[in-house]
């Protein structure tokens, strides 16, 4: 297997991923010298070709939208997990005979479960803290992957509240195989502040600017939220859901608290060592400078 090998983040559009800068930095805290880590915008179209050129010169794949899905037949291997969750994130690249063999697995989970336990260990509730109740925002992939992380976290039934009821199929079936049965319901900016207030844990899987409405009912309404909100969006950073949560006093995690520990098992899973977390933080801070709330 070559010393020097390369791997990247494909998603569309890419440009903006802090993947690069966290794992750039893995590598050098690792002493992994002439290992490159880039981004390559690639749309599902594009995807087919990039995967049939992979050879062992790649150590893997990080994926991001609209490809998480898109990954799953291209691959030779899914583990268990990506296969519950109905999502890759990441492909590992490994020898196989005179080839390579293809694995997909799902990080995503991981770095969901380790952002919210920052979180809650803020509001003093400790690292083995759990999560009795919870209220997801949209109903996409990254959804999927959060009701794995809330039942990690001893949540199994979450109130999830999208925009359309008609479209959260996928998102059933993920359910379905997770053995979790969350209560669906129609996003509604004011009739669903209550729950969104009362909840230990709320997690936004909205695109940026989303979920702005819910920001302005939180701002408008004044109270203090009781519990975690996670929103995975880091650009815009704060995202207005996460500056209306602070200004009423409640506890927010940013999306790239997400993506760190992400990121973090991906660089054990390429590398097959464990990762710098300190040094990938201090990256990670480096660029985006101090915590966005609090």
């Amino acid at each position: 297997m070559p010393s020097a090998r390369r791997a990247a983040v494909l998603g569309h559009p890419v440009a903006h991923s802090l993947s690069p800068v966290l794992h750039t930095a893995a590598y050098e805290a690792l002493g992994l010298d002439g290992w490159t880590y880039s981004s390559i915008d690639t749309t599902i179209d594009d995807l087919p070709g990039l995967v049939r050129d992979l050879d062992l010169g790649w150590a893997g794949l990080s994926l991001t939208m609209p490809l998480k899905q898109a990954i799953m037949p291209l691959v030779d291997h899914v583990d268990p997990l990506a296969v519950v969750v109905g999502a890759v994130n990441t492909v590992l690249v490994a020898p196989a005979g005179c080839g390579v063999t293809l694995t997909g697995t799902n990080t995503d989970v991981y770095g969901l479960v380790a952002a919210l336990r920052e979180g809650l260990a803020a509001q003093g509730r400790g690292a083995g803290a759990v999560a009795g109740s919870a209220v997801v925002l949209g109903g996409g992939a990254t959804a999927a992957s959060t009701l794995a992380a809330l039942g990690e976290l001893g949540c199994t039934s979450p109130r999830v509240l999208v925009r359309s009821l008609g479209r959260t199929g996928p998102l059933q079936e993920a359910a379905a195989r997770m053995g979790v049965t969350p209560h669906f319901e129609v996003l509604d900016a004011t009739a669903s502040l209550a729950a969104l207030r009362e909840a230990d844990v709320v997690v936004s899987t909205m695109p940026a600017y989303a979920a702005d409405p819910v920001a302005a009912a939180v701002a408008a309404h004044g109270a203090t939220p009781s519990g975690v909100l996670l929103d995975v969006v880091y650009d815009p950073r704060p995202t207005a859901l996460q500056s209306a949560w602070a200004a009423a006093g409640g506890t927010t995690v940013g999306g790239e608290r997400m993506l760190l520990h992400q990121a973090v098992e991906q660089v054990r899973l390429m590398t097959g060592r464990p990762a710098p977390l300190a040094a990938m933080d201090a990256a990670l801070g480096a660029v985006l400078g101090a915590p966005a709330a609090g």
